[in-house]
């Protein structure tokens, strides 16, 4: 694709959001940017929180996949449904009648100081990583389609990247994240629904045989039973549901967006109707990834070594440049829909729960919300830098085990917390989520020797949790 077309792809999109950021940031104070006053409609909170949930790694990652897993990730998604539900029904509440900014002040309030501290530093690590996963994705995508051409280095194109995200978000925060998701998120799905009607049209598929003609095919199984495979349906399906709890429920970034809801009977009816969006459209995502297959084995084309690959090979110089440009749209509204909130979420987790924001006056907390702001830019930046130069494996596969290790000890203190009475000593809190991955990583290595061929899977974060959860007891004692 012609690296000028691209450049003003880029700069309209971003002209775009930068619009929206000054129309939302309007007389914008500290509680527009960490709560959106409290005031964003919940229809516009569901759509846009399907392009957060995806993110780069559903755009990129899953299709790619399926060659390899073929839809299994589904049985995931079904754990995933259940764990939307599960944090409608149960933490949105508690969070609502706690009133808070930053959910981890419900472990001050619960444990005390040290257990507080704890629990947001480790939703900042794998946040922090998390997202810097997900933007690794969309600036290589630049680098390939625009900057290697002007011989621009890689580290001033994520620059680049994290400066722009950091011009819309600023101001408006959370309140400007709501309106720029629902932009992002229809860009994402006219992207895979335009390459799904191109690919069909090569094909010569219609609306009446395409869903027959994925059925057929060998990638399109769904279930697998073997309980020793890392697949195996009911590891995947309390994975995917104890995942989601954990990633949404217990994550400052997604509960950020439910708590700007007017309040709980529409955060509740907000999540209810995105779990079902997001079901649709993952399962378009995979049929996506069984036709690039299709068409790849039917016209020769050789199937890259890296699956995460497949989709912009395709995109950018076989299905013509419609798709191209959509495609491109696609990949950088998925990845600034979850990297601007995560950044937001970052800085609204580092102020309220290190730096005190709240007990400051109003002046102050814009100074400590935009330096904050400034900080986990940078952090972002030196993150995705570093991954590029260790990473060797699919994106989707490495999200998620690190969040099997770095999400595990917040299962473990919201569990214990809510469902257990007990005292703990707060200053060993720190010790116990530190000891449980490290446990984990150990097991898990090991597991193929200890458990006779058995493999963890994404069933590795609920062990993670109870491990904590025993260590937590163990460090506690009846209220007198």
């Amino acid at each position: 694709m012609n690296p000028y077309l691209v450049l003003g792809i880029v700069i309209v999109y971003f002209l775009i959001l930068i619009g929206i950021s000054i129309l939302t940031s309007r007389k914008a104070d500290s509680q527009t940017f960490f709560t959106g006053n409290r005031k964003s409609p919940w229809y516009l909170v569901a759509f846009g929180m399907v392009g957060a949930t995806l993110s780069g790694v559903t755009f990129i990652s899953v299709p790619g996949e399926v060659g390899n897993s073929a839809f299994s990730y589904l049985q995931f998604i079904f754990g995933n449904i259940a764990g939307f539900w599960i944090v409608a029904l149960v933490l949105l509440p508690l969070y609502y009648r706690l009133n808070l900014v930053s959910i981890y002040s419900f472990l001050e309030q619960r444990f005390g100081y040290y257990s507080h501290k704890t629990g947001s530093f480790f939703f900042l690590i794998s946040k922090l990583i998390g997202a810097a996963f997900r933007l690794f994705l969309v600036a290589v995508v630049l680098q390939l389609a625009f900057f290697d051409a002007f011989k621009i280095p890689f580290a001033l194109t994520v620059t680049v990247t994290i400066g722009l995200i950091w011009v819309y978000t600023f101001r408006g925060g959370i309140k400007t994240i709501v309106w720029t998701d629902t932009l992002q998120t229809l860009f994402l799905l006219s992207a895979v629904i335009l390459t799904i009607v191109a690919i069909s049209k090569s094909l010569g598929w219609n609306a009446g045989n395409f869903l027959n003609e994925i059925a057929n095919d060998k990638n399109s199984k769904i279930f697998f039973w073997d309980w020793r495979l890392g697949n195996n349906f009911f590891k995947q399906f309390f994975a995917g549901m104890f995942i989601t709890i954990v990633m949404v429920g217990m994550d400052q970034d997604m509960m950020q967006k439910n708590l700007t809801c007017r309040n709980i009977k529409e955060a509740q009816k907000n999540m209810l109707v995105f779990s079902f969006s997001f079901l649709v459209t993952v399962f378009l995502f995979l049929c996506l990834g069984a036709m690039l297959y299709i068409f790849a084995g039917r016209n020769g084309i050789a199937i890259p070594q890296s699956t995460d690959d497949l989709y912009p090979l395709l995109a950018l110089h076989y299905f013509g440049l419609p798709v191209g440009i959509a495609f491109l749209l696609g990949i950088i509204a998925a990845a600034y829909s979850s990297a601007d909130s995560a950044l937001t979420a970052l800085t609204t987790s580092f102020s309220v729960d290190f730096l005190n924001v709240e007990k400051h006056d109003e002046a102050k907390r814009l100074r400590i919300k935009k330096w904050s702001h400034l900080l986990f830019s940078a952090l972002l930046i030196l993150v995705i830098i570093l991954f590029k130069a260790i990473n060797n494996e699919s994106i989707v596969v490495a999200v998620f085990r690190v969040a099997g290790y770095t999400y595990g000890p917040l299962l473990g203190l919201f569990v214990f917390g809510m469902y257990s009475k007990r005292k703990v000593i707060d200053k060993w809190v720190p010790f116990v989520a530190v000891i449980s991955p490290v446990l984990c990583f150990f097991i898990s290595k090991y597991s193929h020797i200890i458990f006779d061929g058995y493999e963890f899977g994404f069933e590795l974060l609920i062990l993670n949790g109870l491990i904590t959860f025993l260590g937590l007891l163990s460090i506690s004692k009846k209220p007198v």
